[in-house]
């Protein structure tokens, strides 16, 4: 899943407490009486150890609280993605989640009580707050709370990867507990994959938005058969189709990845096409863009280095882009510009109203010299460009020029190291 933001400081934690166990369908199943409200018989109840965040959300979702309910992700199988690499999956304890909720509660009336002081009492009364907060079995849910504090308390994302594998019963506690604490909530959002969407009913879907569940993220990253299965997805053209068209059924919003470069030059065609055609049958609210980079670490380096994966550059995903946008035939928000890993920020809108300007965004790149796309492509990645208005700069420009120089950029190897630039951002 590389297409989102990491808390690196939680990584190393993304296993904690994560033992698992695989059953015939490949989905990892709690053991240790990890599964809310349920336990193996004999095991050891596990012992509520602090609120938990764990290592990633979507970009849209910075300013909001991180309520880990899941760990770690139950597939873990997709070739491109390494994140979870080493780890197990589990379910947290509902109990432990809702303790979370109360202990992030606690701190954020503290915080509101220190508001509503006079100014010349806040210092010493957040002085007195921060000995509390730094108590070791209180500075995750602190340090929750005063982010989502600082950022009006809007919006909570259940972590981690596949939040919708929980019971349906203990997810509608944890919303309704969330609401019962926090009643001003605009926005509640999780992660799911395709196929466990399928599993659930229609009816429970209805009951956990009616509870304030209101977005759901999929990772499709493609729809093209052939990719999926090359990349271990776990999930068809069809399957990614109909738990997107389940999930608008159930009256949430949907948004749904797509990877630049994910079918290589071998697929690169049909992985746009085919993509396209399952968004056109969806039809989801937000088609979020990333860019394919492929770590060493990554089960895909080593297709990568025996040959069997060939990694297109900036100027074929930029046409690849091209051929997505063009077929397709939405109401969506196309979003480009919500990560750094995307190389046109400007090929981003409403369709169909903002799709030609799209289009043109994109053809602005491709028409460019090839030593004026190395330009913009080493000022993207550089982050010395912000985006195609920084090419009219000419300080901007010659900034980039000495850069390519002092860096011994070329045609021969200017690939590669965009490559590696790229991977500095995952």
């Amino acid at each position: 899943m590389n297409h989102e933001f990491r808390n690196k400081s939680t990584e190393a934690e993304a296993g904690r407490n994560g033992a698992a166990e695989p059953t015939q369908d490949g989905i990892m199943q709690p053991v240790r009486g990890e599964a809310a409200g349920s336990a193996h018989p004999g095991a050891a109840i596990p012992v509520y150890d602090g609120a938990e965040i764990g290592p990633i959300r979507p970009p849209s979702e910075a300013t909001s609280l991180m309520l880990r309910v899941t760990r770690n992700c139950p597939w873990n199988k997709c070739k491109f993605c390494t994140l979870y690499k080493g780890t197990s999956f589990s379910i947290r304890r509902r109990e432990h989640v809702i303790q979370d909720i109360d202990d992030i509660a606690h701190f954020v009336g503290k915080l509101r009580e220190i508001e509503e002081l006079a100014p010349t009492r806040r210092s010493a009364a957040f002085s007195s707050l921060r000995a509390e907060m730094e108590r070791p079995e209180n500075i995750r849910a602190a340090e929750s709370a005063l982010h989502w504090y600082s950022y009006g308390l809007k919006s909570v994302f259940l972590q981690d990867a596949n939040t919708m594998l929980t019971k349906t019963d203990d997810l509608l506690a944890i919303l309704h507990h969330l609401k019962k604490r926090f009643p001003h909530i605009e926005r509640i959002t999780s992660y799911a994959r395709s196929a466990t969407i399928l599993s659930k009913s229609d009816a429970d879907l209805a009951l956990l938005r009616a509870a304030g569940l209101d977005r759901v993220h999929i990772g499709m990253e493609s729809a093209s058969d052939n990719v999926l299965d090359f990349m271990r997805k776990g999930a068809t053209k069809q399957i990614h189709i109909d738990a997107g068209l389940k999930i608008k059924h159930a009256g949430m919003e949907l948004s749904e990845y797509y990877i630049i470069g994910l079918g290589g030059a071998e697929l690169s065609d049909e992985h746009a096409l085919e993509s396209a055609d399952a968004l056109n049958h969806i039809d989801p609210d937000f088609i979020r863009i990333r860019t394919l980079s492929v770590p060493g670490r990554a089960p895909l380096a080593e297709d990568v280095r025996s040959g069997k994966f060939t990694q297109i550059n900036d100027v074929r995903g930029a046409a690849e882009l091209y051929k997505l946008l063009e077929a397709l035939d939405v109401t969506s928000y196309v979003l480009a510009n919500d990560h750094i890993v995307n190389l046109l920020p400007e090929a981003s809108g409403t369709y169909p109203e903002d799709k030609e300007r799209m289009l043109a965004a994109v053809r602005w790149f491709l028409e460019l010299s090839p030593e004026d796309q190395t330009v913009y492509r080493v000022g993207r990645r550089m982050a010395v460009m912000s985006g195609r208005a920084d090419m009219e700069n000419p300080d901007t420009v010659a900034s980039v020029k000495r850069l390519i120089a002092e860096n011994g950029i070329d045609s021969a190897n200017v690939d590669e190291r965009i490559r590696g630039l790229m991977r500095k951002f995952i």
